[in-house]
């Protein structure tokens, strides 16, 4: 069993930065593929990035990508965000998640544990 807590999330202006953390308990959870998504006010939850369990691969939604970075620390059971240049549609609650999949999946289904989420608000 995994259980996963984000912090981080806050209020920020646009063009602004801020770094997510997800800390992690369970000893399995160095070895699953991680990923954040994020979930607007009456959307979808959707994909924002994946990193795979060595952490040599990384997969990014194309919003986000060159903007976002994920990353882990697996001595520290610990997945991270940073997020640079950040946009009003950028407001989310932000949520870490772990699965079983071999591959750096960007469906929901795939993951199996999943944290309560951080909000990240961007104001214009």
């Amino acid at each position: 069993q995994v259980q996963l807590v984000e912090s981080g999330g806050g209020l920020v202006q646009a063009g602004d930065s801020l770094r997510l953390s997800c800390a992690a308990s369970g000893r399995t959870f160095p070895i699953y593929t991680k990923a954040w998504f994020r979930q607007a006010p009456g959307k979808e939850r959707e994909f924002v990035a994946a990193i795979g369990a060595l952490g040599a691969m990384t997969k990014y939604a194309d919003s986000v990508k060159g903007r976002f970075t994920i990353s882990g620390d697996n001595a520290k059971n610990t997945l991270f965000l940073q997020m640079n240049s950040l946009r009003p549609g950028d407001t989310a609650v932000y949520y870490c998640a772990a699965g079983k999949t071999p591959y750096l999946a960007i469906t929901r289904a795939e993951y199996n544990y999943w944290g309560q989420g951080t909000q990240v608000t961007v104001s214009s």
